[in-house]
């Protein structure tokens, strides 16, 4: 069965590369854009008020079937979920990046000056392509980073549980994989983003990466129904989680028993990378 979340098809309409696998009265091509603001709540319906299922990071792709009132109804490229998301979000023909975000948020400036304005905060994995140099500072749509927050595409860093423990206090949102808020699963799809690791999106997802494992090490994923974390060493634990409402490193002990008081049952899978 085709997983609703990764399908490119709504009410009577559908992607042309789903024509004779989803049934639909039309079959129309996609035109892909490029978000152009920091970050874009990807939600489940075209309202505000809806639930938001993910996010869009500037410069990442999103593949729009149709737009109506102002909202999209699309296809993140990076790592296939499908919603809305305000039109407003989505900027010119997509340009190749050059550079992706390495710091865990940065501003960009109006002028290549840390006294100049601002022009908005970006998250880490946000994509940028660079299209001048002036000192330290690099020009790209979003306006001048200092360069020291960047990253060559292709430059990876090595170890995800790293990349996760930058986002230590960081706010708890459903559905949020940036910087300023994020989900369980949006952290360990954004530590393995920034060590060059393609990832999807949901926690039941990821649970079919990797290999099954007993003997717990640094790096290993832990999962429960609806929720995943990061194994810190072989006994402690990160994960972004409603009962902190924050990213947070505890005994891996301690969340077990915590998780199983409060009815999320026991861990269903421990697998390496």
């Amino acid at each position: 069965m085709l997983d609703h979340r990764l399908t490119l098809a709504r009410e009577g309409i559908a992607a042309r590369s789903l024509e004779g696998i989803v049934p639909a009265a039309r079959y129309i091509d996609t035109t892909v854009r490029q978000t152009g603001v920091p970050s874009a709540s990807l939600r489940r319906a075209p309202s505000p008020a809806a639930e938001q299922l993910d996010q869009l990071l500037f410069g990442e792709l999103f593949e729009v079937l149709d737009e109506v009132d102002g909202w999209a109804f699309g296809r993140a490229k990076r790592d296939g979920y499908v919603g809305y998301v305000e039109a407003a979000a989505l900027g010119a023909p997509p340009t190749a990046p050059t550079h992706t975000v390495r710091a865990l948020r940065t501003y960009a400036f109006s002028a290549p000056s840390i006294k100049a304005p601002p022009t908005g905060l970006y998250s880490m994995n946000a994509l940028m392509t660079a299209e001048g140099r002036e000192g330290r500072f690099v020009k790209a749509a979003g306006g001048w980073f200092v360069d020291e927050h960047l990253a060559p595409i292709g430059e990876a860093e090595a170890d995800h549980a790293a990349v996760a423990e930058r986002f230590v206090g960081t706010p708890y949102l459903w559905g949020g994989r940036e910087s300023l808020g994020l989900d369980c699963s949006g952290l360990v799809q954004q530590a393995l983003y920034a060590c060059g690791r393609d990832c999807p999106r949901d926690s039941d997802q990821q649970a079919a990466v990797g290999k099954p494992v007993e003997a717990l090490q640094r790096g290993d994923l832990v999962f429960w129904r609806g929720h995943v974390a990061i194994m810190t060493s072989e006994a402690d634990i990160i994960h972004a989680n409603a009962w902190h409402m924050a990213v947070a490193v505890e005994p891996l002990d301690e969340a077990v028993a915590r998780i199983r008081r409060l009815g999320g049952g026991e861990p269903t899978d421990y697998r390496r990378l």
